[in-house]
C-alpha cells in the first residue's frame, strides 16, 4: 500500500481518482532545485552553505536514476545572477538578512553569480535531462521558462527535490499550485537549514499545496503503474 504524509503523519494514499492522478508517471516530471556548489560545496568559502543539502546529493542522484529508468524526465533548476548585480536591482533582501545572522556565511555576495564555480551543479546531469538556469528569485518559476517547458512536455505533476526546503522548494510549490500543477514534494530528497525548518516546509505543502511522500514510495507507485500500462 502506498503511503504519504499529512503534517508528518504517515497515511495510506487515497484511492479516489483525484489523488491517484498524482501518481501517473505519463504526465510527470522531476524538478530538482538549486543542487549546486553555491549551497553544496565542501569549502569554507561556499556562499550559502547547506551541510544538510550536501548530505542528500547521493540520495537525489539515486532517485533521479530510478526516475530516468521509468521514463520520468529530470529538470535541473538553479539560480543565476549576472555579475553586474543588475538582476537584483537593489541590494537583495535575502543577502542583507543572511548577513545579519549569527555566524553568517563569509562569501554570500558571490552566491549564484553566473559563470562562477558556485554555479556548477553538484548532482549528476545526464543526456536527456533538461536545464533551467535563469532563476533569479526563490521560485523556480520566476522569471524562468519552466512553466513553458512543462507545458510543452505535457506535464501536469511535478516532483520537487533540492534545497532549501523552506525557501526555494516551498516557494516553487506555491507557484506550481497557483499554476494548477499537481505538486509532490520529497522530504528525503530535500533539505533545509535544520530539521525543524524542513518539517515546517513539508507540513505546509501537505496541508495546502500537494502531496508529501518518500522517494521510494513514489518510485514504487510509478513502477506499478508503468507495469500495468506495459
Amino acid at each position: 500500500m502506498t503511503t504519504y504524509y499529512v503534517r508528518g503523519q504517515r497515511k495510506d494514499f487515497p484511492e479516489n481518482p483525484f489523488f491517484q492522478e498524482y501518481l501517473d508517471p505519463r504526465r510527470t516530471a522531476v524538478v530538482s532545485i538549486d543542487m549546486h556548489e553555491g549551497h553544496l560545496a565542501d569549502d569554507p568559502m561556499t556562499p550559502a552553505p547547506s551541510p544538510r543539502g550536501r548530505a542528500i546529493i547521493d540520495a537525489v542522484d539515486a532517485f533521479h536514476d530510478e526516475a530516468r529508468a521509468l521514463g520520468i524526465p529530470i529538470i535541473h533548476v538553479r539560480s543565476s545572477i549576472r555579475p553586474s548585480g543588475v538582476d537584483e536591482g537593489i541590494p537583495s533582501a535575502w543577502r542583507a538578512i543572511v548577513a545579519e545572522r549569527d555566524n553568517p556565511p563569509v562569501n554570500v555576495a558571490e552566491h549564484a553569480i553566473e559563470g562562477s564555480r558556485w554555479a556548477r551543479f553538484s548532482t549528476r546531469i545526464e543526456p536527456g535531462d533538461e536545464l533551467v538556469t535563469t532563476k533569479k528569485r526563490f521560485s523556480a518559476f520566476y522569471p524562468t521558462d519552466l512553466d513553458f517547458l512543462l507545458r510543452q512536455m505535457g506535464v501536469r505533476t511535478i516532483v520537487l527535490n533540492g534545497v532549501l526546503s523552506h525557501c526555494c522548494v516551498l516557494n516553487t510549490a506555491f507557484d506550481a499550485q497557483n499554476l494548477d500543477y499537481r505538486v509532490i514534494a520529497l522530504p528525503d530528497a530535500s533539505a533545509g537549514l535544520d530539521e525543524e525548518m524542513e518539517k515546517a516546509a513539508m507540513d505546509i505543502i501537505s496541508l495546502h499545496l500537494g502531496v508529501v511522500m518518500d522517494a521510494a514510495e513514489l518510485t514504487a507507485a510509478w513502477a506499478a503503474r508503468s507495469a500495468v500500462v506495459a
